[in-house]
């Protein structure tokens, strides 16, 4: 079963940030714990981990992409 990965907050106030890059590609491995993409906001850059472990499946925003609203798969 797929999970999605989803834009987190990384304050109570965001409501957007920017995907840096992603750190895995499609199609790879990956495990609990591995950091996969780099997000960042105005005043924080954050790595976000996988949760599980499973297979990176299709990336729907591309890295450098500006203005991801939290909750956003």
């Amino acid at each position: 079963m797929p999970i999605e990965i989803l834009m987190p907050a990384l304050s109570p106030t965001m409501e957007e940030g920017n995907l840096s890059k992603w750190l895995k590609n499609e199609g790879d491995k990956v495990v609990a714990g591995d950091v996969i993409a780099e997000i960042e906001t105005d005043k924080a850059t954050m790595e976000v981990e996988a949760v599980d472990e499973g297979t990176l499946g299709k990336i729907l925003i591309a890295a450098g992409t500006e203005g991801v609203k939290v909750n956003t798969p």
